[in-house]
């Protein structure tokens, strides 16, 4: 992992690139296992800026992947997305998009809510937003680059990574025993496949003052994948009510019902040890494959 940088060392990183910025302005926001966020104005302009600074070498491999992704949604959904100025291994830097997120956290990683998780003004927006994105033409996404994937693809993607991980790590044989009836479960997996954000959750979403999305942050996990990775979050977060009202929204805007859509992101949100635990792999770094074996036995 990269030393953290100071301000001026981001500064003058950013200078390299033809980024002006003043130093005392520059502040860290250091939630993200990936990046290391940091948020400064153009000395030039007084523009507010937002600089991503890669943690590791495997994060960095993947900064075009994700620049093709933002090529394609930019001008294609009615929310913004970052527009990426500066694209390099060491520095992504974008102008500052509209909107408050929802979801931060404090000085002790301690979430910090901004909006109402039972508010419906918000389970309204998500729909629209899930909708404008699942209505993207899927070969157009995978001609331009996007990581495509059939029905059949998702199930077998799961099914080989719960196997790697299974061969790396000490796992608990009751975790298996629930991931493996869920593969083997012909109920929980999609019918079709659509362009998927894969982490709509608030921290990733910027917010007006009435809790409606209007930007959308972090789409290196965007994929052509499993509708039902885009409603996890909101199942998790809200209100049974105010999912079944995203839900519903989705189904009036769209004339298509997801099959056992709560079922199926149950099951997402149970894998989220499975999903750290190729993180870790993928990071290489001990912090992370400790923190995985951790949540792989849970009882010890």
């Amino acid at each position: 992992m990269t030393p953290e940088p100071t301000a001026n060392a981001v500064s003058d990183l950013a200078q390299q690139h033809g980024l002006a910025l003043d130093p005392a302005t520059i502040r860290f926001n250091e939630a993200g296992l990936d990046y290391r966020v940091a948020f400064a104005t153009s000395a030039e302009t007084g523009e507010d800026w937002v600089l991503r600074i890669p943690r590791r070498a495997d994060v960095s491999a993947k900064i075009v992947e994700e620049k093709r992704i933002l090529d394609f949604v930019g001008p294609r959904l009615p929310i913004a997305v970052p527009d990426w100025r500066i694209s390099s291994p060491n520095l992504i830097a974008y102008p500052l998009l509209p909107g408050k997120p929802g979801l931060t956290l404090d000085v002790e990683g301690q979430p910090v809510w901004h909006y109402d998780v039972a508010s419906p003004e918000y389970a309204q927006s998500l729909a629209e937003v899930i909708v404008s994105l699942h209505r993207l033409d899927t070969t157009e996404a995978a001609e331009a680059g996007i990581p495509f994937e059939t029905p059949e693809q998702v199930r077998q993607r799961w099914s080989g990574d719960l196997d790697r991980v299974l061969d790396e790590f000490d796992v608990e044989s009751d975790l298996v025993t629930v991931w493996r009836t869920w593969i083997d479960d012909d109920d929980l997996w999609p019918e079709r496949t659509v362009l998927t954000h894969g982490e709509l959750y608030p921290a990733h979403l910027l917010l007006d003052e009435d809790s409606r999305i209007v930007s959308a942050l972090d789409w290196t996990t965007a994929r052509v994948s499993d509708p039902a990775l885009d409603f996890m979050y909101q199942f998790m977060i809200a209100p049974p009510e105010q999912f079944a009202a995203t839900v519903d929204a989705y189904r009036d805007l769209t004339g298509h019902s997801e099959p056992n859509l709560a079922g199926r992101c149950s099951e997402l949100i149970a894998a989220g040890p499975l999903n750290y635990a190729l993180f870790a792999l993928e990071s290489g770094e001990p912090e992370h494959r400790a923190a995985a074996e951790a949540q792989l036995r849970p009882n010890g």
